[in-house]
């Protein structure tokens, strides 16, 4: 396995695994997500890979060329705001491991790699959002070192 930045030539793999995001979210939340589709309609997703600014990183087989997993992150760069201290942060806005890819710490590897582009980048912080009901996500998250640092709350009406 590979990991390297996204590439145009990656979209059907990103694609399948957009698809695979949705389901666990809409499993866990049915009155928020549907059931079939996809975060991004193409030309969006390959702005996207193509934007410095949001880099996505993929896990590759090296002998199929099959896309195991992605990281999608954006920087956030928070200079003389008038209540935030200067800092860099890179979001992870979505990492997903193909359901057939789990448990062979595809799914680390990318959260390692993206650690050290951070770190490259000179970010203060890695952050992230996880649905409260996607249970492994959190799991993973928390045997990663990633603490709570702020909690969403509803009232459903």
């Amino acid at each position: 396995m590979i990991i390297r930045r996204a590439e145009i030539k990656d979209m059907e793999g990103i694609n399948s695994l957009l698809r695979q995001v949705l389901y666990v979210h809409h499993v866990g939340r049915p009155d928020i997500f549907k059931e079939v589709g996809k975060k991004y309609r193409d030309e969006e997703l390959k702005a996207i890979i193509e934007d410095d600014s949001t880099p996505v990183f993929v896990a590759v087989d090296e002998e199929s060329g099959c896309v195991l997993g992605h990281c999608f992150t954006v920087v956030n760069d928070v200079q003389g705001h008038s209540s935030l201290v200067d800092a860099k942060t890179l979001y992870i806005d979505d990492l997903c491991v193909d359901e057939n890819a789990r448990g062979k710490r595809v799914g680390k590897a990318l959260y390692e790699y993206t650690l050290d582009y951070a770190r490259d980048l000179g970010c203060y912080n890695v952050t992230l959002n996880v649905w409260a009901k996607n249970e492994s996500a959190m799991k993973f998250y928390e045997a990663m070192g990633l603490t709570v640092q702020k909690i969403g709350m509803e009232k459903i009406l």
